[in-house]
């Protein structure tokens, strides 16, 4: 009798977790082998992750990971808008703000979960179903292989809302795209498309899911066909703008969203890895993740103790200004909050309402 090394049977309430039959290279199912697909499910709310889906995340990890029947496991969400743009924001806004010790508390469980995806036994498949923002970014890269459609968008946020990419943005993104780009991201928080992803070295593969009568057609939101050089050409894969702008709107919404071809996308890695030796596989995917796990092990307790520090004063505004901001105007104001602080002025309520969009 097989010994059951799960560390407890759980309920999965707010993420998905399903077994599916592996396709071999006919397209067949194959008996008795399948790849576990963890789904976020909180569509309502760009699949961000509560509390207690991090600790789904991280035992739905374990148990696909010790799961014999295993091949590869595929991480994605529910929908076509968003992957996951990070932590709930409503959470961090009514409960963690100004509660660093739970927030500390918080932090340990999402350390657990980056730390459940690079230490997996089977590798990882990010199936980007949408925006990949934030948290979602971090959790994303930790993932062996990434594929996306074309429509989605890649960055972080954590300067503009109030926080640091310190769950794994400034120990992985360099080792992508190089310290400049990470450095661009990281700090001003300007978002990617899916081509420009690609062509930094972020994705292994990217594929349309714009339909227009009947017809896949790669993102018009971006420029597909142009690159760089002596005469000035736009750069392949850098958003629109003016008329091109314009046009490229009404395309996008003539269409429909279809995921099929991501979805054969990921199929086909996922049989890749079925044709492969399991343990020479598992030895190989450990030895590239140790540069990850290098930076990731290194900085993540220290990361952990100012993250929670930090909801005392700019976390705490920039949560809640998201959270309670009025649509188009979720940040705080920056330039009255640099000139309150050149003018000393302490982190306290006054402060926090000075410098909020909700004016009272």
């Amino acid at each position: 009798m097989l010994v059951n090394h799960n560390i407890t049977e759980v309920e999965y309430k707010e993420i998905l977790f399903e077994k599916r039959p592996c396709l071999d290279n006919s397209g067949q199912p194959v008996e008795g082998l399948f790849n576990a697909w963890i789904i976020l499910n909180n569509p309502a709310q760009f699949n961000s992750y509560t509390t207690q889906a991090v600790k789904e995340i991280i035992l739905a990890f374990r148990e696909a990971s010790n799961d014999r029947s295993v091949v590869a496991i595929v991480f994605t969400a529910v929908g076509n808008k968003a992957f996951c743009t990070g932590g709930n924001t409503k959470e961090y806004a009514e409960y963690y703000a100004r509660n660093p010790q739970e927030y500390k508390q918080y932090m340990r469980l999402f350390n657990d979960m980056v730390s459940a995806i690079l230490m997996s036994d089977k590798p990882v498949i990010n199936r980007v179903n949408g925006m990949r923002i934030g948290g979602g970014q971090e959790i994303g890269m930790a993932c062996d292989f990434s594929i996306a459609h074309d429509l989605a968008r890649f960055g972080q946020a954590g300067p503009k809302h109030g926080s640091a990419p310190d769950g794994g943005s400034t120990d992985f993104l360099h080792l992508f795209v190089g310290v400049e780009l990470a450095m661009f991201s990281c700090t001003v928080c300007d978002p990617w498309s899916a081509h420009e992803a690609k062509r930094f070295g972020l994705l292994s593969e990217i594929v349309p899911a714009l339909k227009v009568n009947d017809k896949f057609v790669a993102n018009p939101m971006v420029y597909t066909n142009k690159w760089l050089n002596e005469k000035g050409d736009i750069i392949y894969g850098t958003p629109k703008s003016g008329d091109d702008k314009a046009s490229a709107k009404e395309l996008l919404k003539s269409g429909e969203i279809d995921l099929s071809l991501l979805d054969d996308a990921v199929e086909r890695m996922c049989t890749k890895l079925l044709y492969l030796m399991p343990n020479c596989l598992s030895k190989t995917i450990n030895s590239i993740r140790k540069k990850k796990l290098e930076h990731w092990d290194k900085n993540k307790e220290s990361n952990r103790d100012w993250l929670a520090l930090n909801m005392m004063t700019e976390g705490r505004a920039g949560f809640r200004a998201f959270n309670d901001g009025p649509r188009g105007n979720r940040e705080v104001d920056f330039i009255k909050l640099r000139q309150l602080l050149a003018e000393g002025k302490p982190w306290d309520e006054e402060m926090q309402k000075a410098i909020s969009p909700v004016k009272n």
